[in-house]
């Protein structure tokens, strides 16, 4: 399966998204800015403390 990379490019910039931020974007998070309502719910305390080690704040 062929990815349509140019069309989600597109539609990126249409959300208003920098060619270079969405290149670093994950499918995760590209799946919640495209699919409103289809994401993965809250976060819990555990996938929290994650992302707080994963990027600590300064």
């Amino acid at each position: 399966m062929k990815t349509p990379w140019a069309a989600m490019l597109r539609r990126a910039v249409l959300v208003g998204l920098p060619p270079e931020a969405f290149w670093r974007l994950s499918l995760k998070e590209w799946r919640m800015l495209v699919e409103p309502g289809e994401g993965p719910g809250t976060m819990d305390r555990r996938e929290l403390e994650r992302l707080a080690e994963a990027w600590p704040d300064d």
